[in-house]
């Protein structure tokens, strides 16, 4: 784990395709962001027609001065030769998932367990998106799953769009290293 004390800090934004990483990175930068966005060889998921095919990659000036590198992994496991590469030295990973994804659960354990396997210890903290698209967000038997498998994570939900919602996911996973 990279000490966070140093001249510059990596964060990594990890999940599946369509969840939000990119609008995340783009919401949180100073800047426009480096992204290998291509075409989607698989049919479109309704407005996303492009996906990451290396890795999303901006800067954050923080509060004392300190460059924040901000790193998204692609989603796809076709592409997870990248994980290992872009997780290396990371400080944390703000884990973003659809809350509207049936398999929800699932994709939570698989990028938690791929997360542990590639750079154990790395703190994590759980962004949930799009839950304005669903009646009743349930946060709840996500921590109580996390719960039964030992885990106890900062889970949210947040809008990737919403750059005071974005910058507390952050600040959450900064408060969960102390």
């Amino acid at each position: 784990m990279q000490d966070i004390n140093s001249s510059a800090v990596k964060l990594v934004i990890a999940g599946p395709v369509g969840a939000g990483k990119t609008t995340t990175i783009r919401t949180l930068s100073d800047s426009e962001p480096v992204s290998t966005e291509m075409p989607m060889s698989e049919p479109a998921m309704g407005d996303k027609t492009t996906t990451t095919v290396a890795f999303d990659f901006s800067t954050v000036m923080l509060e004392d001065g300190q460059p924040l590198f901000i790193y998204g992994l692609p989603g796809q496991e076709r592409f997870e030769h990248m994980w290992s590469i872009v997780l290396e030295g990371a400080f944390g990973v703000l884990l973003v998932l659809d809350a509207s994804d049936e398999r929800l659960q699932e994709e939570c354990e698989g990028w938690l367990a791929a997360i542990e396997k590639i750079a154990p210890g790395t703190p994590v903290v759980i962004g949930l998106t799009k839950t304005d698209l669903l009646a009743k967000p349930d946060l709840r038997s996500l921590r109580a799953n996390l719960a039964e498998q030992g885990l106890v994570l900062p889970v949210f939900s947040f809008d990737a769009r919403d750059k005071a919602q974005a910058n507390h996911m952050v600040r959450a996973l900064l408060a969960s290293i102390d």
